[in-house]
């Protein structure tokens, strides 16, 4: 792929959910809800301040984060669906448990 988001934008692959409830029901795909949980893809340069200067983004590719369910604007690159979407929609960066760590 050959998209680099521009300035404090980033790319994410939303994170496909279980189509089975707990309880073993399967929900159908018109019924579902998109997620709002994905992996960063790509990301911009950063933020750039009124002085010029570029902050770098808090997050890098790979990151796994939440975003709210209206963030970014939905985009087909390459035959896939992704978002772009600015730094600041995203609402949180979902990180491994120290066992998940140790294990790996």
């Amino acid at each position: 792929m050959a998209f680099r988001p521009l300035h404090d934008r980033v790319l994410v692959r939303r994170v496909e959910q279980e189509e089975k409830t707990a309880g073993g029901i399967i929900i159908p795909d018109t019924a579902q809800e998109k997620p709002m949980e994905g992996v960063i893809v790509a990301v911009g340069a950063g933020h750039k301040s009124e002085d010029g200067k570029v902050s770098p983004l808090d997050v890098k590719a790979g990151d796994h984060v939440l975003f709210g369910k209206w963030s970014g604007t939905e985009v087909k690159i390459d035959g896939e669906d992704l978002i772009i979407m600015k730094e600041s929609d995203i609402l949180g960066v979902i990180e491994k448990s120290a066992a998940k760590k140790k294990a790996a």
